[in-house]
């Protein structure tokens, strides 16, 4: 028997293989209409990519895609982003692949209705209150490996193309509302690519044991993987 459910902490997590199938009522569940499909150049000219437009077809919410995104993320990727969000006139994210994928279209989201620049926001200090938390659009994750864990972030890291140096953007509501986690979608990944992500995870996993900053709902996560 497959293990399959929903988790909240505090993003809705829902696991199983082939619960991709929800895309749609996750959509209208986080509150978007109109989203915009972010993700990699790579995954983009896969069968996975149109296959989850094909679902957003046929929940009714249209075939948007952006996939301008470096395995870098960069100020560049973020403002062609932006851009697209806004020509398109969305309301929403569907951040689909690895990392950076999900870092950028997390970033897009939060970034879209701004008046400030992203630098502004850099993790430090309380800089992430100088965002306008009301006007952060949606997000819903699908990730297609199991290392970087953007899915449950309230971060995104991403490069500045002036300073040549990658800055993390923080904010706490820059947190997808729901991340469909559907094992199938990872099995397509290369081996390399799998073993990589496996010690992402398992680095993550260490680190949060090992921090001096104890909290035992993490300790339990990273004791169980």
């Amino acid at each position: 028997m497959s293990l399959r459910g929903d988790w909240s902490y505090p993003t809705t997590i829902r696991f199983g293989a082939g619960r991709i199938q929800e895309l749609g009522d996750a959509c209208t569940s986080a509150g978007i209409s109109k989203p915009l499909l972010v993700t990699d150049r790579i995954l983009a000219d896969l069968s996975i990519t149109e296959r989850l437009l094909g679902l957003l077809a046929k929940a009714g919410f249209g075939k948007s895609l952006f996939a301008a995104v470096d395995p870098n993320p960069s100020d560049i990727n973020l403002e062609a982003g932006i851009l697209t969000f806004k020509e398109g006139d969305h309301d929403g994210i569907v951040a689909l692949g690895g990392g950076s994928a999900i870092d950028l279209g997390k970033l897009i989201a939060f970034m879209s209705n701004q008046t400030k620049p992203v630098w502004d926001f850099e993790d430090l200090g309380d800089n992430w209150r100088r965002a306008d938390p009301t006007v952060i659009a949606p997000i819903v994750a699908v990730p297609t490996t199991a290392g970087t864990g953007s899915e449950v972030g309230r971060a995104g890291v991403i490069f500045n193309s002036k300073d040549r140096v990658k800055k993390i953007i923080f904010h706490p509501k820059v947190l997808p509302s729901i991340a469909i986690c559907d094992p199938e979608l990872t099995v397509d990944m290369p081996p390399s690519i799998t073993v990589g992500t496996g010690m992402d995870a398992f680095a993550h996993c260490l680190e949060a044991f090992s921090s001096p900053f104890y909290h035992p709902m993490s300790h339990g996560i990273a004791l169980e993987g």
